[in-house]
Formats: C-alpha cells, structure tokens, sequence
C-alpha cells in the first residue's frame, strides 16, 4: 500500500508540474461550456436539469482521455525510466494501478471543476441534484473506463501518438457497440445472446442510464469490471515487454 502511495503522488504530481495539465483542463472547461449551452440546447429544452451536459461526455472523452492516458507507459518506455522503475521493490500491480489512479483523480479533478454549472443550472430552476450527483458519477466512472483502455494500450508502444490513435479507435468500439448499424452485422447469423452480450458492451448504453439518475448496480459492476480487465491486460503488456 505504501508503494502505491508513492507511485500515486509521483504520478499525480507530474500532471501539474508542466502546463499541459492546465491546458487539458481549460480546453475541458470550455468544451463543456459550450457543448452544453449552444450545442446541446440547454436554454431551448426548457428543463432545469445537466442532461444536455452529461449527452456529451462519451464524444467529449473520446479524444480527451486518451491524451491523458497516452503519456502513462509509453513516455516511460521512450525515455528509459521504464527500466528504472521496474528496478525499484514494487510490485506491477501497484505501478499499474498508481498510475491509473494518478490519471483518474486528475480527470477527477478536470470534472469537479465544472461545478459552476451546476450553480448556473440551480439558479436557473430547481433540478434534481441527486440526479445531477448520480450524472457526474458515471462521468467519472466513464472517465475510468477510458483510461483503462488506454493504460493497455499505451504500455503496447513507446509512441504517444499510435497510444492515443489505439486507444481512441478502441474506445469508439466500445461507444458504438450498441448501434443498431453495429448490431446489424452480427443479426443476420448471430444468435440473441450474443446480440445482447455485445450490446451490453457499450458506453453509451451503461452511461445513459446513470446520467439520468438511474444508479443500476449492474452499470457499476460493468465499469468496474471493464477497469480491472483492462487493468489486468496492462500488467500482463509490460511483463511481455518489459525486455524491449
């Protein structure tokens, strides 16, 4: 536990120590602003509620995660230090799990910071902040599915750019996965199981739900259990490459 700390602070820090952590977080901020008052007709659909907010997060993520979750093993691997911290008395779990959690809190961070839309939204009428709590959960919870994928797929190479096209292209087959045009492919010869295992798969069919308040323990289960999987599949990467 000790050792996870360790990496967890050296990681978080790093975040913050050049400015691409602030840029990430205003390009965050106004991205959000304008998605949800002139994208998503906020004013326009009349209901004091953070639905045209949260309707954004999965497309939003899609690009912004990834560049977060590209740096994690791939810049250890291109400048050397990878092989310094396979040296120190850590074990692999707590390396990969210090270093997604470094991430996940950030992005945590990134998220909490958008508050001042719910004061805008609360002034504007009474909505259901419970609704609005359970929304910003599956946000974050999201937000860690993302940078799962993109854990495995950064420790598969020693460049940022291929981490980050790997992990956007992995991410948007998780988000369309439920597509009756996806769905289609399989329909034909695929038995119903399947169709529904695959549908399951989805982000956008999980997360939908919990932006709505809707707070299914199957839709934690699924996140958590996308997160550990592909935490796992990190671990097992960086064993298979660590002598490259």
């Amino acid at each position: 536990m000790k050792s996870l700390g360790v990496i967890f602070k050296r990681e978080l820090g790093s975040y913050f120590a050049t400015p691409l952590a602030y840029i990430f977080i205003v390009i965050f901020l106004v991205l959000s602003a304008v998605f949800t008052f002139y994208l998503g007709g906020f004013y326009e659909g009349g209901q004091a509620d953070l639905i045209p907010f949260f309707n954004f997060h999965p497309w939003l993520y899609l690009f912004l995660v990834p560049a977060v979750a590209m740096r994690l093993w791939a810049e250890e691997r291109k400048s050397g230090t990878i092989e310094l911290l396979m040296t120190l008395p850590v074990s692999r779990s707590d390396m990969v799990l210090g270093k997604f959690l470094a991430a996940w809190v950030f992005v945590g961070i990134a998220l909490l910071l958008t508050f001042p839309i719910i004061i805008t939204v609360n002034y504007l009428g009474s909505p259901d902040n419970g609704a609005i709590f359970t929304g910003y959960l599956g946000s974050w919870l999201l937000a860690g599915g993302y940078l799962a994928i993109g854990s495995c797929m950064s420790a598969l190479t020693r460049n940022q750019v291929i981490a980050f096209i790997l992990s956007v292209v992995a991410c948007f087959v998780f988000i369309v996965s439920g597509f009756p045009l996806v769905l289609d492919l399989f329909s034909g010869w695929a038995p119903q199981w399947l169709l529904d295992t695959i549908a399951s798969l989805s982000f956008l069919i999980r997360f939908d739900a919990i932006s709505k308040g809707v707070l299914d323990l199957r839709d934690l289960l699924y996140f958590i259990s996308l997160m550990a999987a592909w935490l796992l599949a990190t671990a097992i990467v960086i064993d298979l490459k660590k002598a490259d």
